[in-house]
């Protein structure tokens, strides 16, 4: 029997093994992969380092730094930039409009300043609130559907948060006569590891974890406190934490409501196809990282590797990693090799660099992206979250708990888990 089991070794469950071994408790993390880190573990190709997407730290919790700062990193400010139509604009693109035409920019700021506030029912009335119509059609409304794969006017708002720049009219004016403006991002510094990739943040936690690697979860029974694996193997448990995306946990679990199971089903999250390009060339890069507004581009976003460490890529050389978004309710149909070379004209079509400059094109599948928040979503997501708790399940993670955490609130979801499942600890079963 394993003491406390942990489904999943991305960083919640990492950090939930973490912090039993520090209070003197046993456990174990099953893994389907063969390598840890989920959606931190890095893809090497060629002497070239890539990260599953692109990952920055802005962390401030003490927990969390304790572990990440036993790695050396460099420091970076977040300013990244955006690609629309034929213009390189600053992000945020409402404050940074300078580059535009006076008469696009006249019109832009017309329906910033005629917006009115009304009944918010959806995403896209936040942001037709928030940036008036014409800035909203322009810009976040294109890049819903880009990212979140569905439009607007089908998402919640809960998840907004600080992610979204809240328009005020000065600083777009200042930002329509100026192209020195201050920085808006919603952090002042962004950390990376130095070398080994963003992985090499949790690489401490790793080292230092029972991870039994092969072992896709593919039934559970909770009255047997039974874990079967694909590979044949079974497992006993005393308490059980998961980061496994909670719709998939319900689909193996014995005896489920109903009810619950027709909850999970609604839940779905964004898959990613990732183009990495290496370059035979230094610096193709404009910024850290960059959206993309252009429809006949279809990534929405790129990160470069070599502006996070000038050692994930060999001497005179750089990299892009692109973010290509589907779902199931807008699925990716398109071969490989249409995504690569959608993806070398958009390079071309950016100015960034020409074929010629291309060493290789490389395209990595990620089945578990962003949760997506449709409307209602909450509401359904948290019966199937209190269900699973009150079978003493432990959730934790972006995908356990359904929600959208970034590294550092994943590891802190982690942490959490783990003092909740020693509470929860079974009679009879030491430490």
């Amino acid at each position: 029997m394993v003491e406390f089991a942990i489904i999943g070794a991305g960083i919640a469950g990492l950090a939930a093994a973490h912090r039993l071994g520090s209070k003197g408790c046993r456990s174990r993390i099953f893994e389907a992969c063969r390598q840890a880190g989920g959606l931190l573990a890095p893809i090497i190709i060629d002497g070239f380092t890539f990260d599953t997407a692109v990952h920055l730290s802005f962390a401030s919790e003490p927990e969390v730094r304790e572990v990440f700062d036993k790695t050396p990193y460099f420091t970076h400010n977040p300013e990244s930039w955006c690609w629309d139509a034929g213009y390189w604009l600053k992000h945020p693109v409402q404050t940074n409009m300078y580059p535009l035409p006076a008469i696009d920019k006249t019109e832009l700021i017309a329906g910033l300043a005629s917006a009115v506030s009304g009944p918010i029912t959806s995403y896209k009335d936040w942001l037709v609130q928030q940036y008036g119509e014409p800035i909203a059609v322009r810009w976040p409304l294109r890049y819903t559907e880009k990212y979140w794969t569905i439009p607007a006017e089908r998402l919640g708002t809960d998840w907004v948060g600080q992610r979204m720049r809240k328009a005020d009219l000065k600083e777009v004016l200042a930002g329509a006569f100026s192209a020195e403006t201050p920085n808006h991002y919603y952090v002042k510094e962004m950390r990376y590891p130095k070398q080994g990739g963003y992985e090499a943040f949790i690489r401490p936690m790793i080292e230092e974890a029972d991870i039994a690697y092969d072992h896709g979860v593919e039934a559970i029974s909770l009255g047997e406190r039974t874990i079967r694996f694909a590979n044949g193997l079974s497992e006993t448990f005393g308490q059980l934490v998961s980061t496994m995306p909670l719709p998939r946990l319900i689909d193996i679990i014995d005896d489920v409501p109903d009810t619950i199971r027709a909850d999970a089903a609604t839940l779905f999250a964004t898959s990613i196809d990732l183009i990495s390009v290496g370059f035979r060339r230094p610096k193709v890069s404009p910024a850290l990282w960059f959206y993309i507004y252009d429809e006949d581009i279809l990534a929405a976003r790129a990160y470069s590797p070599d502006w996070k460490s000038p050692l994930n890529v060999p001497d005179g050389c750089s990299a892009l990693q692109f973010e290509i978004y589907s779902s199931r309710e807008n699925p990716q149909n398109l071969s490989i090799a249409d995504l690569k070379q959608n993806t070398i004209d958009g390079i071309a079509k950016m100015g960034i660099a020409t074929s010629d400059d291309i060493i290789f094109i490389e395209h990595n599948h990620v089945r578990y992206a962003n949760v997506v928040f449709d409307l209602g979503m909450e509401e359904r997501r948290n019966r199937v979250r209190d269900w699973v708790e009150s079978q003493g399940i432990v959730l934790a993670g972006r995908f356990g708990e359904w929600d959208y955490l970034w590294s550092n609130q994943s590891c802190m979801s982690g942490f959490k888990a783990a003092e909740r499942a020693i509470l929860r600890r079974s009679p009879g079963i030491d430490a």
